[in-house]
């Protein structure tokens, strides 16, 4: 993995998967936590540090709802949406024999029994499945009398029992030898059966329920044994006991773990907050003195289990989404733009912050720049405005330069620094003097819609912009109001979100979502060569390799390719490790290293002659990274991410002996659906509505997934193709969407 400079410091959270964090457990010794994910993948973290060990187990072909170790810790099994069992070396990682396969449907939960022989499944085949641990083979015919899906599969301590709880409302034992149900089922939850758990002792069993509420049984009766626990305002979704049988802990997709007295089913101590979006599963340490959790919202958490209080340390710097990253000339400084309306300014090489935050803007910071003398900052807001600061002392130079009618996307300095660019939604560019914060003549007008990219020419003499009008534009940087050069530059089909020059100034490339990169021929504005494709998803990132040999693309398809700049060619097959859509792409400032930052939160780094990974992922993003680039000197990569954090890499790994830190805290936001079923984004806005028959199981990926009618079906909305605009009822165009289940 690279090597990471503190930015900030070592956080609470750990992350790492790309997805929804479904199934959370200890290994017997508590030196190792075992997760499973909506990404397919299981991974093996150190509980001390929270670091990850080794590379991810895959192997599934769907998520992983379920882990388990082996009672002596040599083992670990998944339990995964493709319907399979598998099985795999706690040390190595690797799997053992072929996957546990008999189940129809999604296996919902997995165990082993306390004395190592067996493994059991649950599915939502109705189904409980006994399996040899050793072998791997079936014992006996699968469990019926459920008559829906099984949630939940648990073994009594002494090995002789199984419970299982399902969405037909009810908790069920079962002989381990014989498979025969025992006893009639538990009823008294109204709602969905989510999770069950045995006593320590094994004298009682709890289950959690979509109901809210976890109900106490004893294991010989089947009678409620005292009042169920309420105070969770959502599905109760996992339930454990202590090790010492004293407290039951819950976790809820009302994002909130809590503690509770075994005796008398009263809360005891505070209620846990931290998770962004539901508690998914939760469990407590072999020694009792931690809780862990894992959230969809794909990180996992450990508590003290006495005080309730975070076990970590708080990060430090911006309170929300770092929207843009630059470095200063010299490469000593970093500054981060956020959307805590804050810009801040780091040391390149300690990581640590410079000055206080610089305060001013009214609304999020969409983009900094330095100037080429290092001695100014410039930045563009949703408020509309663009502020110049004073880089030494983060004083305010002048007043803020207003003429835009809607945000500021992109801000830049002309190479001179005499200059400044500016690129909105409100679908002008505007030059700005820099010294005096006046306008420059008039806007520049000529795009139909949303500025994404403005650049000025290595010369200085042209400035071009990249549309969501679909088209490349070139303006003279001194001609004022009649400033267009060339263009519109057309034939993407569809938003240009990239545009960069080439390093001698006679080309032009751009990316679009049209899933293809177009070079330009800046003198004529004439297309070059034939469109570049190969991508399956938008391009949303282009650059040029700093000889101007090579371009290098990213995708939402998850890849990076790279391409000759003369003759438009491939070379080499694409870069492929990403875990979701890939936003962001450069070259170091010597040309041998591509670096990628990606929506499954991590920065790769690959061997540009080789078209290799150089190194292990860079993973300690808590969300996607939106902003990378390389230091002046070509040793750090800056990246800035929406999980609030500016980060420092070496970026050259495999030279540095810096030891790993634990992973950051995600403290941006996951839509989630409220209590009445309505799916929000953070300022409130409506996004869909679920049926409250549908809600269990929904998450939120980088892709919102909706369920339909059916339990074990999901729709996913693949954005590639779609519309945006303020007016979208009309500009709507029938089968913009395409669905797959």
């Amino acid at each position: 993995m690279g090597n990471l400079l503190l930015w900030p410091a070592p956080p609470l959270e750990w992350t790492g998967h790309a997805d929804a964090v479904q199934g959370v457990c200890y290994s017997p010794n508590g030196t190792r936590v075992v997760t499973g994910s909506n990404d397919n993948t299981v991974q093996i973290w150190d509980s001390e540090s929270g670091a990850v060990v080794g590379e991810p187990l895959t192997g599934h072909n769907g998520g992983v709802n379920s882990v388990a170790y082996s009672p002596d810790g040599r083992h670990i099994i998944s339990g995964s949406y493709d319907h399979t069992v598998r099985i795999w070396g706690a040390e190595n990682g690797a799997a053992v024999g072929k996957p546990l396969e008999g189940h129809t449907d999604w296996v919902r939960s997995v165990s082993y029994s306390p004395d190592g022989q067996h493994i059991i499944s649950g599915s939502s085949d109705g189904t409980i499945r006994i399996w040899d641990a050793e072998t791997g083979t079936a014992v006996g015919k699968p469990l019926k009398g459920h008559t829906n899906s099984v949630w939940s599969v648990a073994y009594s301590p002494d090995s002789r029992y199984i419970i299982s709880g399902s969405s037909d409302r009810t908790v069920r034992i079962w002989d381990a030898n014989t498979g025969v149900a025992i006893g009639k089922p538990f009823k008294g939850h109204t709602d969905w059966v989510l999770s069950v758990a045995y006593s320590p002792d094994g004298r009682y069993i709890i289950s959690g329920s979509e109901d809210r509420t976890i109900r106490t049984w004893g294991a010989g009766t089947g009678a409620t044994v005292r009042d169920p626990c309420e105070g969770h305002t959502q599905p109760v979704l996992s339930v454990a006991y202590s090790p010492n049988g004293r407290h039951i802990i819950s976790g809820s997709s009302d994002c909130t773990i809590r503690i509770w007295d075994a005796g008398t089913s009263a809360t005891a101590g505070k209620l846990l907050k931290g998770h962004t979006h539901w508690v998914l599963s939760v469990a407590y340490s072999p020694d009792g003195r931690h809780i862990i959790s894992a959230s969809s919202d794909r990180t996992i958490r450990i508590w003290d289990a006495e005080t309730g209080d975070p076990v970590g340390k708080r990060p430090e710097g911006h309170t929300s989404w770092v929207r843009s990253v630059a470095c200063s000339p010299n490469g000593r400084r970093i500054i981060s733009g956020s959307s805590d309306r804050t810009i801040r300014i780091w040391d390149d090489e300690t990581g640590s912050a410079v000055c206080k935050p610089f305060e001013g803007h009214a609304h999020w910071v969409l983009s900094v720049a330095y100037s080429p003398n290092g001695r100014r900052i410039i930045s563009g807001s949703e408020d509309r405005t663009i502020r110049t600061w004073d880089a030494d002392t983060g004083a305010t130079v002048g007043g803020p330069l207003e003429g835009h009618t809607q945000s500021v996307l992109s801000v830049a300095y002309s190479p001179d620094g005499r200059h400044i660019i500016s690129g909105s939604s409100d679908r002008t560019i505007r030059i700005w003097d820099a010294e005096t914060g006046a306008a420059v003549g008039s806007p520049l007008k000529g795009h139909a819609s949303w500025v994404h990219s403005v650049a000025y020419s290595p010369d200085g003499r042209h400035i071009i912009s990249g549309s969501s009008d679909c088209t490349i534009r070139i303006w003279d940087a001194h001609a004022g109001a009649d400033a267009v050069v060339r263009g519109p530059l057309e034939g993407h089909a569809g938003w240009v979100w990239s545009v960069a020059y080439s390093p001698n100034g006679l080309h032009i490339i751009s990316g679009s979502s049209d899933r293809t990169i177009r070079i330009w021929d800046a003198g004529s504005g004439t297309a070059v060569v034939n469109p570049l494709k190969g991508h399956t998803g938008w391009v949303r990132s282009v650059a040029y390799s700093p000889d101007g040999r090579y371009i290098i693309s990213g995708s939402s398809d998850r890849t990076i390719r790279i391409w000759d700049a003369k003759t438009g060619d491939a070379v080499g097959k694409p870069l492929e490790g990403h875990a979701n859509s890939v936003q962001s792409v450069v070259f170091t400032r010597n040309g041998k290293r591509i670096i990628s930052g990606s929506d499954d939160r991590t920065i790769r780094s690959w061997d540009a002659e080789n078209c290799t990974a150089a190194c292990k992922p860079l993973k300690q993003h808590s969300h996607r990274d939106q902003v990378i680039a390389p230091s002046s000197d070509g040793q750090h990569i800056v990246s800035g991410s929406y999980d609030n954090t500016t980060r420092v890499w070496d970026a050259f790994p495999q030279l540095s002996t810096r030891p790993s830190p634990c992973t950051p805290m995600l403290a941006g936001f996951c839509a989630k659906p409220d209590m009445d079923g309505w799916v929000r984004d953070k300022e409130g806005g409506l996004l869909y509505w679920v049926p409250h028959d549908s809600r269990t199981g929904l998450h939120s990926p980088a892709l919102l997934t909706i369920p339909i009618a059916s339990r074990n079906r999901s729709v996913s909305l693949d954005f590639d193709d779609a519309a945006f605009g303020t007016s979208w009822t009309q500009i709507y165009k029938a089968n913009l969407f395409s669905v797959s289940s």
